[in-house]
């Protein structure tokens, strides 16, 4: 942060903090009243904020009587950093709080000042789990207040979406926000045949009834970061089926998935990868024109034959089951790379999808075209009003000014941390990594400490379980194939003795608690396995230790098989791990992984201003020819 900026996060704090005791001076006078009396004094706010009183004359009131709700609701009473952030949230600040300090309770207090105005506010979580478990644990306190709480998940029907986007205060993702907004989009196209042209671009009005949202109003995003940034490098797509109702193009997805085996890597074929991109080399090319083909494919043009190939070749390099998808029920199923969770009803473009399930000789599925898009970009800046909340967002504060308009204020923690750090172990191979992991569980697991190891994929997972049965030490797993023990395994994770083996979903959002027992004798150890692209997934690791001043210790493993290498230096890590395999390779600097993620992420960086820049200049093209920026494309 620069010296001007902190500078005025400063004035700003101490401007902020006279409000936090004026805040706290409130329970004298919200104690004395009863249920039914706190419900009117609630009431009687949104009356005044109805009338015309503007909301920061009523924040201190507000944020009061939230408080009193929340201590008889709860039995949680917002501590005076809480308060702070709720203030900076409200002023369209990102709240800077470390992991652990309460940011689900915190938000109760700008969304509930925000919903006084009968228009809506969304609070924008990571997943389906954390969006209704946030929303089942403030209902309570929402409703002694008056206040109506809904949520939209994957799951939720059509009514039910209704339903949440008509409450005071509705919890949700920005996935199902965001596709929610382009099917409702769709549904007022097709309820009116000639739209109605504002300022060059078309805008369509319909029956109510036909979509599930109301005007945008109010958004705080947890975890901000993650949101705006790690998942704002593809645009929101809602697909339709493509005319061939019949698939025909599904022998030549298994030909090419069955040929793969002929190709020889640097003979038939070459790679990139730092962008997993496979291209034939004039060899691969010869050899494709050689390969027998079924009667069905005889007229194929011979380009679409190549293409086919390295699409499957890219699928057989570079996409493992257990890693960026899991095949359940005979379905391809996507795993989040952010959340760890199963990305239910997403599928692959550009025939990627179909390339996998000819791979894994599973249904192959339908091709699918655009319907819809809009990025996450622009889906927020479509809020008047914005805010978010994060533990992590040291590094991104210029990217959230620059798009979003969103400044960043550090709010002091409640307790002074207790988080320490053991010096990083490097490796030589994977299998000795995981080794070490594996024995170095078994000694902390000893001393009775709680132990959580975060891996980056499913199967990395199960590799370390099998180690740790094979030593005997009783442990859970919790990943995308066993979601519904989520809350019973976290639940568990903070006890005496536990070990639990999870992938990202023990990240953002999880509050392991420590037990009397398991704080006595050293509070939770975090054990990262590897680096991921984005240093933030990490750090979200390491916060599920030490939290509100709770003991706890981590530690990183690498060694110079990890995939930050190969997507951060490319050619030269694969030179590192075939002097690995060649047993050459002793160096131990674990500054070369610091900068390998460093280099991932720059390249994220470009691709989020670069996709910024094309959905900008392609909306423009839309709007001057009439066209919706959201549905139509420029070849319609």
């Amino acid at each position: 942060m620069s010296l001007l900026r902190r500078l005025w996060a400063n004035q700003r704090l101490r401007k902020w903090q006279g409000l936090v005791a004026k805040v706290q001076a409130q329970d004298a006078a919200y104690r004395s009243l009863d249920d039914g009396q706190l419900h009117k004094a609630s009431l009687s706010l949104r009356y005044q904020v109805l009338s015309g009183v503007p909301a920061n004359k009523l924040l201190v009131q507000a944020f009061g009587i939230v408080r009193q709700a929340a201590t008889r609701t709860l039995g949680m009473t917002h501590y005076p950093v809480q308060i702070l952030g709720g203030i900076a949230l409200h002023h369209g600040a990102i709240a800077v709080m470390q992991t652990g300090e309460g940011k689900t309770l915190t938000a109760t207090l700008p969304l509930y000042l925000a919903a006084l105005t009968q228009q809506g506010a969304h609070l924008v979580t990571a997943n389906d789990y954390l969006a209704e478990r946030d929303a089942a644990l403030m209902r309570p306190l929402f409703e002694l207040l008056g206040m109506r709480v809904g949520v939209a998940t994957s799951e939720s029907s059509f009514e039910e979406r209704q339903q949440a986007y008509a409450a005071d205060i509705t919890y949700s993702t920005a996935k199902e926000i965001g596709f929610d907004f382009l099917r409702d989009r769709i549904a007022t196209r097709q309820s009116q045949e000639v739209p109605n042209l504002v300022g060059g671009s078309a805008v369509y009005t319909s029956d109510r009834s036909a979509v599930v949202q109301r005007e945008f109003n109010f958004a705080l995003i947890d975890e901000a970061d993650s949101i705006l940034i790690d998942e704002a490098r593809t645009p929101l797509i809602v697909s339709a089926p493509l005319p061939d109702s019949e698939n025909p193009r599904a022998s030549l997805y298994r030909w090419a998935a069955a040929s793969t085996n002929a190709f020889q890597v640097d003979t038939d074929f070459v790679q990139e990868v730092q962008h997993r991109r496979i291209t034939l080399t004039s060899a691969g090319r010869r050899k494709t024109r050689q390969l027998p083909r079924g009667r069905d494919l005889a007229t194929v043009p011979l380009l679409e034959l190549y293409q086919f190939i390295e699409q499957a070749l890219t699928v057989a390099q570079y996409f493992q089951d257990g890693r960026q998808y899991l095949i359940k029920e005979n379905e391809v199923q996507i795993v989040d790379e952010f959340t760890g969770r199963v990305a239910d009803g997403r599928k692959w473009r550009s025939g990627l999808h179909q390339a996998i399930e000819a791979r894994h000789g599973v249904k192959i599925s339908h091709e699918t075209g655009e319907a819809a898009r809009v990025t996450v970009q622009d889906l927020f800046l479509r809020y008047p009003r914005l805010a978010g909340m994060t533990g992590t967002v040291a590094a991104s504060g210029p990217e959230l000014r620059s798009i979003y308009k969103l400044w960043p204020v550090e709010i002091p923690t409640n307790r002074p941390p207790k988080r320490s750090r053991l010096p990083d172990r490097v490796c030589q191979t994977a299998e000795q990594k995981w080794d070490e992991i594996a024995a170095e569980v078994e000694r902390v697991h000893c001393t009775g400490r709680p132990v959580l190891v975060g891996t980056r994929s499913i199967e990395l997972s199960r590799r370390l379980s099998d180690r740790l049965r094979a030593r005997q030490i009783s442990h859970h797993v919790l990943n995308a194939t066993n979601a519904a023990a989520e809350a019973q395994i976290v639940a568990q994770a903070g006890q005496l003795g536990a070990v639990t083996v999870a992938t990202n979903m023990a990240g953002r959002g999880t509050d392991v608690k420590l037990s009397l027992e398991a704080f006595d004798v050293g509070g939770l150890h975090v054990i990262c396995s590897e680096l991921h692209e984005s240093a933030r997934i990490d750090r979200q690791l390491i916060g599920r230790c030490g939290r509100q001043g709770d003991p706890g210790s981590y530690q990183h493993f690498h060694c110079w098989e990890d995939d930050v290498l190969i997507a951060g230096f490319g050619k030269r890590a694969e030179a590192w791990r075939a002097a690995v395999r060649k047993g050459t390779l002793v160096r131990g600097d674990v500054s070369v992984f610091r900068q390998a993620q460093r280099k991932v992420e720059r390249r994220h960086f470009k691709a989020r201003r670069q996709l910024l820049f094309m959905e900008g200049h392609r909306q423009q093209l839309q709007r001057e020819m009439g066209q919706d920026p959201y549905l139509d494309t420029i070849e319609s």
